[in-house]
C-alpha cells in the first residue's frame, strides 16, 4: 500500500507495513492508548514503520501535537500484544491504538505536553464519533495487558480526557484505614470483587481466592482509576470507586 487519505482529518501519513485485515469481520469497538517508551518520537515513529519490529498503530501523537497516521483504521495494527478484555483475547482485531511519544518509565518517564493531550482528546473523539465507542470502552495498554504493560501510565492525564468528554472515570474515594482485601485472602468479599473487575472487563477468574492475577488486576484498576495509591490491595476506596464506576456504566447505558 503506497498510500491512504487519513481517517482523522489534519493527520500526516506514513504507511506502516506492519499490518492486515480485522479478523473475523471485527470492527473498532474500544481505543487501547498507550505510550511508545523510546527515547525519541523520530524513533518511535520509525520502529512503528520497519517491517523488522512486526509491530505498529494505528495513530502516534508527538509531543507537539502532531498526529500521524500508519494503518488506516479499518485495518488491524499490531499493537496491543497478548491482551484480553471481556474475554476477548484478539484486541487487535477490535480496537483503534493510539500510541502517545513518551520515554516511559525505563527512559526518564515524564508529563505529557498540554498541547499533545489536546490532540490526544481531538483523536479520541475523532475515532470514537467514526464507530461508536463508548466513553468506558476508551482504555489503557495496562487495562487490556494487566501485569505485562503500565502504559500510558500515572503521569497519563485521564481528568483531563474525562473533563473534555473522552473516557470513563469517577472521582476516586478517598483513602482511609480499615479492613481490604489482598494477596492470600478467600471468601465472598474477593469473589465479589472479582466479579466486580471482570464485570467492568478485566480478565480475572472469579474464584474466591485473591491469587497473584487478581492482585495484578487490582493494581491496573488503580493505576487507571484510584491513582494516589497503586498496591494491588482492595481497600475501602478501591472498592468503593470500582463500585461508582460499575453504577456510572449502568446509569449511562442506553435502556
Amino acid at each position: 500500500m503506497s498510500g491512504f487519505l487519513p481517517d482523522q482529518p489534519g493527520a500526516e501519513v506514513r504507511v506502516s507495513p506492519n499490518f492486515g485485515p480485522r479478523r473475523d469481520t471485527l470492527r473498532p469497538d474500544m481505543i487501547v492508548l498507550h505510550y511508545t517508551g523510546m527515547a525519541t518520537g523520530a524513533s518511535a515513529e520509525a520502529w512503528l514503520c520497519d517491517p523488522a519490529s512486526e509491530v505498529s498503530s494505528h495513530y502516534l501523537v508527538h509531543e507537539d501535537g502532531r498526529i500521524v497516521q500508519m494503518v488506516r483504521e479499518s485495518d488491524r495494527a499490531w499493537h496491543a500484544g497478548k491482551s484480553s478484555w471481556f474475554g476477548r483475547v484478539d484486541i487487535n482485531s477490535c480496537s483503534v491504538g493510539i500510541e502517545i511519544v513518551n520515554p516511559g518509565h525505563s527512559l526518564g518517564y515524564k508529563a505529557f505536553p498540554k498541547r499533545q493531550i489536546d490532540a490526544v482528546i481531538g483523536l479520541c473523539e475523532g475515532v470514537a464519533g467514526r464507530h461508536s465507542i463508548p466513553p468506558q470502552r476508551v482504555l489503557a495498554h495496562s487495562d487490556v495487558a494487566p501485569g505485562r504493560k503500565v502504559d500510558p501510565g500515572e503521569k497519563f492525564p485521564w481528568k483531563a480526557l474525562f473533563a473534555a468528554g473522552v473516557g470513563h472515570l469517577v472521582a476516586a474515594t478517598p483513602i482511609s484505614h480499615g479492613a481490604a482485601l489482598r494477596a492470600g485472602d478467600t471468601g465472598a468479599d474477593v469473589e465479589a470483587l472479582q466479579s466486580m473487575l471482570a464485570l467492568y472487563g478485566y480478565s480475572v477468574e472469579i474464584s474466591g481466592a485473591f491469587d497473584r492475577q487478581t492482585e495484578i488486576v487490582v493494581a491496573a484498576f488503580q493505576l487507571h482509576f484510584r491513582r494516589r495509591l497503586v498496591d494491588g490491595v482492595a481497600d475501602g476506596s478501591t472498592i468503593r470507586t470500582l463500585q461508582r464506576l460499575l453504577a456510572s456504566v449502568k446509569t449511562a447505558s442506553p435502556k
